[in-house]
């Protein structure tokens, strides 16, 4: 698919919010707090600032929080309905797709993001992955699986993040043509390379972490207090 022409109208930041956090075990994650603000409070203050509009999909009979700038819908039972109700909700032509529960957003990567969509018409934050990668042996019959198994080489592997952006034509097209074929994918940038299209990988940020487990809130909660205070 060739690429799509320059890209310098309208702006909205979609954030798909209508998971239940089970994991987590806080009920819904994006109202979760972390010192005093809820993860979805951070990602709009975060993105408000550089799009035209900030959409959110919701859990069914949830309101958004008063004083967020942002317009919300009901979201889907998945995430990926719930972003392709997004899609529909906006007629801005440059997308930012953004996970709430990815509360500290670095103005520079969404920047670079932007940025990128000149290139390909689609781009997502990453980072090359740094640890050692193993893939778990089998183990034996009725005896513990997570057993030391092959080595993964981690040259050229990178950890996707979001802000993913997009052209919202490009990015509605791959979720319809999904939808139609009854595809899932686990994120935004994964549909449209399915498509044929370059994504761009745009370096991330190591705080751009998500945040799925106690432990995830514990490192949030720590970080907060450095990032509400200093220079991002």
């Amino acid at each position: 698919m060739s690429a799509p022409c320059l890209l310098t109208g309208p702006s909205a930041a979609l954030i798909p919010a209508a998971g239940s956090g089970t994991r987590l075990g806080r009920g819904p994650k994006a109202f979760v707090e972390v010192a005093g603000q809820s993860l979805l409070a951070r990602s709009v203050h975060a993105l408000a600032p550089h799009v035209d509009e900030v959409l959110v999909a919701l859990p069914a009979g949830t309101d958004l929080p008063a004083g967020l700038p942002a317009r919300a819908i009901v979201g889907g039972e998945t995430r990926q309905e719930s972003v392709r109700r997004l899609l529909q909700a906006t007629t801005a032509e440059r997308v930012l797709v953004h996970d709430a529960a990815r509360p500290f957003v670095p103005e520079q990567v969404v920047h670079a993001l932007l940025e990128a969509l000149a290139d390909t018409g689609a781009a997502t934050a990453a980072l090359p992955v740094a640890d050692t990668l193993v893939r778990a042996g089998t183990g034996q019959p009725g005896l513990d699986s997570g057993l030391w198994g092959d080595l993964v080489a981690r040259e050229d592997l990178w950890a996707v993040q979001t802000p993913q952006a997009f052209a919202r034509a490009l990015l509605l097209a791959a979720h319809d043509q999904a939808r139609s074929e009854g595809h899932a994918a686990t994120d935004d940038a994964g549909l449209v390379a399915r498509q044929g299209v370059r994504v761009r990988l745009v370096p991330g940020d190591a705080r751009l972490f998500k945040v799925t487990t106690p432990g995830d809130l514990a490192l949030a909660e720590a970080l907060a207090a450095a990032w509400d205070g200093g220079p991002r």
